[in-house]
Formats: C-alpha cells, structure tokens, sequence
C-alpha cells in the first residue's frame, strides 16, 4: 500500500478498474486472499481507509461489479466486517444491489451458510440498509409460498432460501415485526401447505420448520405452531439460524494458561442480588420439609416380587382369529391384543385353512384399526396381510387391487395396499431357505460313538470329524447357507399384481384422483410398479408387463412432482434390467428411441438432482444394452 505525503487528493479509479479486471478474469481468490485481510487490519480503527476502501468498490464499472461484490461477500470473516469493507455501496450503486438481493438469494443457491449469514447480517448493520433487509425477506417468502416455485425448483434450493428466510428473521426488531406482521403471517399459511402438500419428505419439513420459525417470531408470548417431525443435523441447523449469536459471548482461542481466566471473565454477570434469590429458593426450613411428608409414608408396601403376569392364550384357529377381530364388543381387549400378535404365525402354519377364508380375513385386516395400544400394531397387521396375500396370491391379490381404485378408502389404505403387494412379490420371488449352514466357525466338532453294529456304517464320518477336531484353520470363512433350487412363486401370480394397478390410474373418483391432488399416492404408485416389474425377471408376463409400463411411464412423463418422475425413470431402469434384450429389440425398439430422446432431455433440462441421475443412469443401461446386442 502506497503513502501520499501532504495530504494531497488522489483518484484511486485506476486501481478499482484493476480489481475488477482481476476478478473477471477469475483471480478472486489470489488478488481479495492477500487484500482483504489487510483492509480489514486497516480499517478495524481507520475511518479514513474505510473511506478509501468504500470508494475503491464504488469506482469499479458495473460490467465487473458482480464479481468483486461476490468476493468481497464470500472472503469477509463476518458481517461487521463486510459493513466496514463496503459501506453503503448497495444503497448508491444499482448493480451491487441486484447482485446482493437479488442474484445471490434468489438466482443461486451454491453458497455457503456462512456466506448467507455475511450478506443478511451485512444489510441489517445500517438503518439505510434494513429497508433493503425488509424486501429481501418479503421476496424470499414469496419463493417459499409459491406452489410453483415448490415444484419446479430443486430441494437444495428450498433449503437455500428457508436458510435465507431463517437468517432475516433472526435480525428482524420487534418494530418491524409489527410492520409486515400480516404480511408474514399470509405467507406462512401458504407457503406451509404447499410445503406439505410435496411427496419428498424432506420438502415437508422444510417447511414446518420454517412455519413454526415464523409463528414463534410473530407469537413470542401466546400459542405456536407446533409439528411432529423427526429431527436431523438439517432442522437443527435451520433451527440454529434463527438465534443469533452475541459477539462478546465468543471467546477466543487463548494459551492454556489463561484460557480458563478468560473463559469466566466472558461470561455474562449475573446480579448479586439473584445469586442471594437463587440460594434462598434451594434452602428450606425444616418446618416445610416436615410439613411435605405424608403420614402414609410409614406404611409397609405389599411384598408384589413373586406376582406373575397372566397370560392371555391366542386362538388356535382361522376362524376364531376372524370372530375375535370382528368382534362388537371390546371387553377383552386382552385376547385381541394376543390375535393380533399370533395371526401371522397361525396363517404361516395352517395354509389350508387360510384359503378357506383368505379374502374374508385380507377384508378384515384392510379396515383393522387399533384398539388397544399395541406396540409395533402396524408391523404386525402388515405382516400378517403378507402372510394371508403369499399363502392364496390370486384371490387375496384380485381383491386388494380391486380396492385400491374403489370410494371410501383414505389414502393411508390405498398405499397399505401398495406396501403389501410389494413385500408380497418380495417374498414370492426369492428363494426359500433350506438346509444348515456348512461352517458354524464357533462350536468345535464333536465325535459321538455309535453304539453296537451302527458304528461301523459311519465310520467315514467319525475319521473326518477327527481330523477336522486336530486340524488348525486359520480361516474358516463365512458361514454360507445352501440354497435349494425352487420354482419362482412370483412367476404365475405376476399379472394379477401389476395389470390391475396399471388399468385406472386415469379415472378419477369422487374422493381420489391421482392425477390431480393425490400425486403421492400416485408416487407411491409409480415406485410400486417399478418393483414389482424389477421382481417379475424371467417370468412368463415380464414382456407384456414391459410394453404396458412403457406406455404408462410415456403419459406421465412430463408430470410436475419430482416423486412421481424418480419413480418413472425407476420404472425405466427395472424394463431394462428385466426384459430379455431380445424381446426389447423385437417388440419396443420405436418406442425405446423415443424413451432415449426424452431421457436426454430429462439428464440436461430437470431441476431435480435425482431425476437427472436416474436418467443418465438409463441412458448407460441402453449404451450397455447396444453393446450386448451388438456382440451377439
């Protein structure tokens, strides 16, 4: 830095064009690394660098405005610090105020917290620069309640702007609280509802959290609102946003010597006179103390210690499980309880009986609902229905899919539905085990003598067992499990899950309509087809299967939820991974060139991060697909 002696004016324009030039030309990091440490030094106490340092990123054209304000953003160690860099530069200068409202919150979504948290802090530092604070928070909640902005824009960028909205509200004054409360209070209605109305679950809770953000910053006294979500490192950070920090809490990192000192000097006082109020609250007088026993206290409690649980025994049969379900009365809650627990071992065991009556009792435990609090009480009614639906397929599966385009179920119900159909086919389609595993690796074998004539017949078995007692292994491996070769269930009952499904999604009913404001149940939907045709390999349908859910995923592949586009491409890669190649070229090879067009598209133009993996991971399953066919 050079020194003008006798107090003569200068222009430092010259050297603004000069930053700005290196900073367009992608030198931020090397020129702002050396100059903004030494600035900050400069003017932590010197008013008059900070007029030269103002007027230094005044000066610089506005054609290279944007790349030194982002540098100076990303590099300053904190909001006081930025303020004292800039001043008021995006008050007097039109273009540095578009980069920072605006490009930044609104355009990109690629910065750090950090960075955020200088900009917002930046521009609530100065009465002149609030005003400005108060817009950026009025456009970033327009965003966020936007339904279309929801849909269309990826998760990360939902999580840039609820950290934004977070960020402002925290240096938001209880006066301008006042001001735009109503304001405030419009877009936390709709933006909440169009948050919960997404099928990605971390789009939900992006917008509780920042819904009771808002309630709790315009209601600090009375009632909140208050949502039941799991908790993540994300909501905790979110959370985290909206408390702000005081500096004088932060203690820097000091030698071990007198890091303990100054640990308690920075602490905040606390009055004498509490400290006297605290330890008057924690001693009592023993008159009090008297005065709290109760003379009930002396009595000798009743010796429970060999007192035994009694035990309510399950019904042994089908039939008696159906009546103590669909029983009106609800006096022994007990033995309810018990069937519920037991039914799906009872139907495992007795499969002919369970064909007796097996969509009767699929029927019952559809409308079953909890009783009693029963822990695990969905587990268990879903185990069960996928025990009844593998034990009779074609009947029990006949009946569900029916039931998942009918009136008066809730869409809870029609997803069960789903659930069980795929754990169903999950379990049709695997092999069963059978047999022991070859190598225990934990128990030493042992040589039991057969007595009489009997031990010369396994006399083979005796010698091996002895050698294999004085052989010292160093590795036994893992144990393994042998696997008896079985027809695949799923084979025969395939179309009786699938075709059903496939039939009506575009009829809409009175209380459903998949294509409109049910596009969950419509994802789960999607996702559903795209297991059962991955699980359908080398079964008799899979061809048939193919072509129908290549028709289906062609006439919703423009749909606006993400859910439902991952769960079409999904569907995309279970027809690759299942349909012989051969039957692909014979029978889809028009429209597979189409599907490869749009899968094009789909990896250059989707806002969503996953819908463009799938899609070039598809897009590799063809290219691998070519190359096979071109080798035979």
């Amino acid at each position: 830095v050079c020194f003008i002696p006798g107090g003569l004016d200068c222009s430092i324009s010259s050297l603004s064009h000069v930053l700005g030039k290196v900073c367009i030309h992608g030198r931020q990091k090397e020129i702002l690394g050396v100059l903004v440490p030494r600035l900050t030094d400069l003017t932590k106490s010197d008013c008059i660098w900070q007029r030269i340092c103002w007027q230094l990123v005044e000066c610089v054209p506005d054609r290279w405005m944007e790349a030194v304000v982002l540098g100076f953003v990303q590099r300053a160690p904190g909001a006081d610090v930025l303020s004292r860099l800039l001043g008021n530069l995006v008050v007097k200068n039109k273009k540095a105020q578009f980069v920072v409202t605006e490009k930044m919150l609104l355009l990109q979504y690629g910065h750090t917290t950090a960075v955020l948290q200088n900009l917002l802090g930046y521009l609530s530092l100065d009465s002149l620069r609030r005003t400005l604070l108060l817009r950026v928070l009025q456009e970033l909640l327009e965003s966020w309640s936007s339904s279309s902005a929801v849909k269309h824009s990826p998760a990360e960028q939902q999580l840039y702007i609820s950290k934004a909205i977070l960020i402002c509200l925290s240096h938001l004054k209880e006066p301008e609280i006042e001001s735009c409360r109503q304001e405030l209070l419009t877009s936390m209605m709709e933006g909440v509802k169009c948050h919960l109305d997404s099928s990605l679950p971390r789009l939900r809770r992006l917008g509780m959290v920042v819904a009771e953000s808002i309630s709790l910053k315009l209601n600090t006294e009375g009632p909140v609102l208050k949502f039941e979500y799991e908790e993540d490192d994300e909501t905790r950070e979110l959370k985290s946003l909206l408390v702000q920090t005081p500096s004088f809490y932060v203690v820097p990192s000091l030698p071990d010597d007198d890091r303990s000192e100054k640990a308690v000097a920075a602490l905040p006082l606390v009055p004498e006179s509490n400290e006297k109020c605290h330890t008057a609250a924690l001693v009592m007088p023993d008159e009090e103390l008297d005065a709290e026993l109760d003379s009930d206290d002396d009595l000798i409690p009743y010796d429970m210690s060999e007192d035994k649980e009694l035990k309510i025994k399950a019904p042994m049969y089908i039939r008696d499980c159906i009546e103590v379900l669909t029983g009106s009365t609800s006096e022994d809650v007990d033995k309810w309880e018990a069937t519920v627990k037991a039914l799906e071992s009872l139907v495992r065991r007795n499969p002919a009986a369970t064909r007796e009556v097996s969509v009767e009792l699929a029927k019952i435990l559809l409308h079953l609902e909890e009783k009693t609090c029963t822990e695990g009480f969905v587990e268990l009614r879903q185990r069960a229905q996928v025990a009844v639906l593998t034990t009779d397929p074609i009947p029990v599966s006949k009946y569900l899919t029916s039931q998942f385009y009918s009136l008066n179920y809730s869409l809870r119900q029609r997803m069960d539905i789903l659930d069980v159909l795929v754990l169903a086919a999950q379990e049709l389609s695997c092999p069963k085990f059978h047999g022991k595993t070859k190598h225990s690796g934990v128990q030493k074998p042992c040589i039991q003598l057969l007595p009489g004539n009997d031990s010369s017949k396994g006399w083979r078995r005796i010698v091996d067992e002895r050698i294999k007692s004085k052989t010292r292994r160093f590795d036994m491996g893992q144990s393994r499990v042998e696997l008896a070769s079985c027809p695949n269930e799923f084979n025969s009952v395939a179309g009786y899950f699938f075709f059903p499904l496939i039939q009506h999604f575009d009829r809409p009913l009175t209380t459903f309509d998949l294509l409109g404001e049910d596009h969950l149940v419509l994802g789960r939907l999607v996702h559903t087809l795209a297991i059962l045709m991955y699980l359908a390999v080398n079964t008799v349908a899979v061809t048939a299967m193919g072509k129908a859910l290549l028709e289906f995923v062609w006439a919703l592949r423009f749909h606006t939820d993400s859910y439902v586009r991952q769960g079409l491409l999904s569907c995309i890669s279970s027809l690759l991974l299942s349909v012989p190649a051969e039957r692909i070229l014979a029978d889809m090879t028009e429209e597979l060139l189409e599907t490869q067009s749009w899968l094009g598209d789909v990896m250059e133009k989707d806002p969503d991060g996953d819908c463009r993996r799938l899609a070039l991971q598809n897009l590799l399953l063809m290219e691998n697909l070519k190359k096979k066919l071109e080798a035979v």
